[in-house]
């Protein structure tokens, strides 16, 4: 049987290159939590988080669903890195505004359909949610802390970082490979945006109010099964198609 075919199509993929945006990546949230403690304001948001953490982290069922879905989490960016990455990417110099727009696109693209998986699997749908079983696990969390973005079960975990490998992987098939700075600063978005979304946060102030209100409406969204706001980027598919949820029902802002 002649498999060259396997070996023509891995002498494409760049691993050098996809352990570079996994290096970057990391530097990137280590570096930015640092920076980020340096605000009071925020610097309190995380000893709010903590202090949240720690009474959830006291419950004997919470660690291990926590930990279940950490693990299953890392295999997953694993098969990512291996398999996507290495084919999606490229460092080959690019003007910078290409790179913000590959940047957009990529977090637009990918919200897109986490709000369609969001929605129609994990909540209603023509199917009637069939993966609401999966997605009540989180919801067990009415008001969560920044801890409770990986309180899931193992097949939302894996789902939501294989939605991501999905939109840079296709869309790089249409486009083009990636800048690596345009990979890395995506990867870091949408997990750290993800996180973020969860967070309890009292500040309300510029330039800190639109972080509280992300926050504040994907809290909405949790304190009812039935509520709306299931994108995660961003509120504007919600308010596009309807769901924006500001704890009044939806459809409060749906467009006209």
């Amino acid at each position: 049987m002649d498999l060259s075919f396997i070996g023509s199509i891995l002498e494409q993929g760049d691993w050098l290159l996809s352990l570079y945006v996994f290096a970057g990546a990391l530097a990137v949230f280590i570096l930015g939590r640092y920076l980020l403690l340096l605000s009071p304001a925020l610097k309190q948001t995380q000893q709010l988080n903590v202090t949240a953490a720690r009474e959830r982290a006291a419950r004997s069922y919470y660690p291990p669903i926590r930990n279940r879905s950490k693990f299953w989490g890392l295999m997953t960016q694993l098969v990512v890195f291996l398999l996507v990455i290495p084919f999606s990417v490229t460092a080959a110099p690019q003007p910078w505004w290409e790179i913000l727009l590959d940047i957009f696109i990529i977090l637009m693209v990918y919200d897109f359909f986490y709000y369609l998986v969001h929605r129609f699997l994990f909540h209603d749908g023509p199917l009637g949610g069939p993966l609401k079983w999966v997605h009540a696990v989180h919801h067990q969390m009415k008001n969560p802390c920044r801890m409770d973005s990986a309180y899931l079960h193992p097949i939302e975990t894996c789902l939501g970082i294989a939605l991501y490998a999905a939109t840079i992987g296709g869309l790089a098939l249409f486009m083009g490979k990636f800048h690596i700075v345009s990979t890395i600063v995506t990867f870091v978005a949408f997990s750290a945006i993800n996180q973020h979304n969860h967070d309890l946060m009292e500040a309300d102030r510029f330039p800190l109010k639109y972080l509280k209100y992300m926050s504040d409406m994907h809290h909405v969204h949790h304190a009812r099964f039935i509520g709306g706001n299931f994108a995660t980027i961003s509120l504007f598919y919600d308010w596009l198609f309807g769901t924006y949820d500001t704890g009044n029902g939806w459809g409060k802002h749906k467009r006209a």
